[in-house]
């Protein structure tokens, strides 16, 4: 084969490499943002449960202005947290856990900690597999001097051919 057949062709075996790795990353940030919605569905509903908002929590500047005010015999901070508020955190819940079938009652409050904890893994690996998208889109458009000789259709039907057995 001709010197500029192989090099052409190898250059079109990375760019297929590299627009794989792409749509692989493309579909799991679909699966991801498909489990960070259903644990912020879930996280919603357990609020509604325990009837507080993000912001229907006092801070705890404000709960110590109001010690302050008050009778001073009681500690300054109480620990309250944001998601169960003054429900009882003790109170048992129904949780499926993630990658699992398995359902379980565990304590309110750690039913909403494990979902939080599960929803900032998440967002770091959605926000990974961005940066991840992002590079391998501009190495693709960097390797852009396929497109003179190629146009991005071609080059796109290439990415998504498949063997079929005979």
């Amino acid at each position: 084969m001709d010197e500029n057949m192989k090099q052409f062709q190898q250059s079109l075996m990375e760019l297929e490499i590299e627009a794989e790795h792409l749509l692989l990353a493309r579909q799991q940030l679909v699966e991801n943002d498909r489990l960070r919605n259903g644990n912020r569905e879930a996280l919603t509903a357990l609020r509604k449960r325990a009837q507080t908002t993000k912001t229907s929590i006092p801070s705890a500047f404000e709960s110590i202005m109001k010690e302050i005010e008050g009778l001073g015999s009681k500690p300054l901070v109480k620990e309250v947290c944001a998601t169960c508020g003054n429900h009882d955190s003790n109170e048992k819940t129904w949780m499926m856990f993630p990658g699992t079938d398995v359902f379980a009652r565990i304590p309110f409050h750690a039913a909403h900690t494990i979902l939080e904890k599960d929803q900032e893994q998440l967002d770091f690996h959605s926000k990974k597999l961005h940066g991840f998208v992002k590079e391998k889109s501009f190495l693709i458009s960097e390797k852009g001097a396929l497109a003179d000789k190629i146009s991005p259709g071609v080059l796109r039907s290439l990415v998504t051919l498949t063997d079929k057995p005979k």
